[in-house]
């Protein structure tokens, strides 16, 4: 499990995340939610330990702080927003970092999966800085997965941490990216992703946190989360919550709240 117990942080003097709790459990998808400024990456960011907070952070039970880089490294991996490469890496390089990372080091064989998986199979020579922007996002997803390719090694939850992982693709794309995080926790992982398309947070998220001005306006299940009037308070704009039969899932009409 990760745990937060009073996390704060300020930056350039200014409150950035304001007394955050939270607690997320192997087997579900995590999605951190809210508007822009809200605080959504630098909380990604301090549960991973790449920035100092104030507060309390675990991993099942262990303080962030005291576990070897090492030992993260092959327990969570770590896709940030953007990242760019300096060096003319191959993509099957680039994928093989993540690779070297994590326990499945000594399976060549898991680089090339861990490509199929984000549909770019065979696409391993490809110089990386020739790949489209969507292309790019999938390599870096194929790296963080083979970094963490077993969900639950040994009975022990694997994590993703993903900041907006779906930003930069087609709706194709989307869905089979989701579809890989929500079939990496069901086995046994967790994940834990910042998302801005509440439509893919409401059909794969377990549970969601929405943020308003570092603060936790809410946690729990989409269905309680996404709400007419959560939604409106946090976006500070009309927004209409619906569901389809006969599942009940949620969906937005922000045309239909414009007018």
């Amino acid at each position: 499990m990760i745990e937060a117990e009073g996390l704060s942080l300020d930056l350039g003097g200014r409150p950035v995340l304001r007394g955050i709790a939270l607690a997320a459990r192997p087997g579900q998808v995590t999605a951190i939610v809210g508007p822009n400024g809200s605080g959504k990456t630098t909380l990604l960011r301090a549960l991973t330990g790449e920035i100092p907070a104030r507060g309390r952070i675990a991993l099942d039970g262990a303080a962030i702080g005291s576990i070897p880089g090492w030992r993260l490294a092959a327990r969570r991996a770590v896709l940030p927003q953007s990242l760019r490469l300096a060096f003319p890496f191959t993509l099957a390089e680039v994928v093989a970092m993540g690779l070297a990372a994590g326990l499945a080091a000594g399976r060549p064989e898991v680089a090339e999966a861990a490509l199929a998986e984000v549909d770019l199979a065979g696409r391993g020579a490809a110089p990386f800085q020739d790949l489209s922007g969507g292309e790019q996002a999938r390599g870096h997803l194929a790296r963080v997965r083979a970094q963490v390719w077993d969900p639950a090694p040994a009975g022990r939850a694997s994590w993703l941490f993903l900041d907006e992982p779906v930003a930069s693709l087609d709706i194709g794309h989307q869905l089979l990216v989701m579809g890989l995080v929500a079939r990496f926790a069901a086995r046994g992982g967790g994940a834990i992703a910042v998302m801005h398309d509440l439509n893919l947070t409401a059909m794969f998220a377990d549970q969601v946190l929405l943020l308003d001005q570092g603060r936790i306006l809410a946690a729990g299940p989409p269905a309680q989360v996404l709400t007419d009037g959560l939604l409106e308070r946090a976006y500070r704009t009309p927004l209409r919550v619906n569901r389809t039969p006969p599942e009940g899932t949620v969906f937005l009409l922000p045309q239909a709240a414009a007018r």
